[in-house]
């Protein structure tokens, strides 16, 4: 059995806009992911640095097919909304994927 994936995204928006982009990626983000096949959970990370947010999004699949639904044939590639276009600071090009095994 190959082991599950952890996708793993960076962005980052003025702290001024931390809370309504948190409220965005439940309302928008999250709801995408969870709609595909294969996703088995969705995590969200938050720290405030100053006057700029950070945030990670950590999502687990069972498979590289099920990240390419949700992702594309790239599955390197981050994937956006038209959305970010208002929250953003900048938009990193990729996301970093990680096998993940059971600690027993």
């Amino acid at each position: 059995m190959s082991p599950m994936i952890a996708r793993l995204w960076h962005g980052k928006t003025p702290a001024s806009k931390a809370d309504e982009y948190l409220d965005f990626t439940t309302q928008r983000a999250i709801p995408d992911y969870t709609s595909v096949d294969g996703n088995r959970d969705v995590y969200i990370l938050r720290r405030i640095e100053g006057d700029e947010a950070h945030f990670l999004t950590l999502t687990f699949w069972e498979s590289e097919e099920a990240i390419k639904t949700f992702a594309g044939p790239d599955i390197e590639r981050a994937k956006y909304y038209p959305e970010d276009e208002g929250f953003l600071l900048e938009f990193e090009p990729t996301v970093t994927h990680y096998e993940v095994y059971p600690a027993e």
